[in-house]
């Protein structure tokens, strides 16, 4: 790791090192049974760059669980309320995000009701599996390709 500057210890006063380190983040893959009875997993579509489709997520903030930030985000992305919030996967690399580095956990839940899109998003909507949009952001046509390997096989990506 390589030093980005120096910050003063809240406590001391003394110096401390600052270390560049990448972002955690949250995504889920939340199935869904919307009002029209269409089932699938919920993506929004980004309304800021890198445009495309993407799962709902978001950074984690000070404070706060992965748990919590997946709830969070969910709400605010689609308006819909999850549960049975279970990890899948972890992806991490440096890549998987243009602007900086970040790191995802991938959750997998359920909801019900029609996705609404908010926060950064600008439509939100339930895919079949056979539907997933080609512009997908970031790493999340991979996320969503491990997804269905792990439900023809049961078995996690490694």
């Amino acid at each position: 790791m390589r030093p980005k500057g120096e910050l003063l210890c809240p406590h001391c006063g003394g110096k401390v090192l600052s270390y560049r380190n990448p972002f955690p983040t949250v995504d889920l893959i939340i199935r869904c049974v919307d009002e029209e009875g269409k089932g699938g997993i919920v993506l929004v579509e980004r309304n800021n760059p890198p445009l495309g489709w993407a799962l709902p997520g978001g950074f984690v903030d000070y404070g706060e669980t992965l748990e919590q930030a997946a709830k969070r985000e969910a709400m605010e992305e689609t308006g819909l309320e999850v549960e049975d919030l279970e990890q899948f996967h972890a992806y991490s690399d440096p890549w998987r995000d243009p602007r900086h580095h970040t790191i995802t956990v991938v959750f997998l839940a359920k909801a019900k009701g029609t996705p609404k899109a908010g926060d950064d998003a600008k439509r939100s909507r339930v895919f079949p599996l056979e539907e997933i949009p080609q512009e997908m952001a970031f790493d999340h046509a991979k996320i969503i390709s491990d997804y269905k390997a792990f439900l023809r096989t049961g078995k996690r990506p490694a």
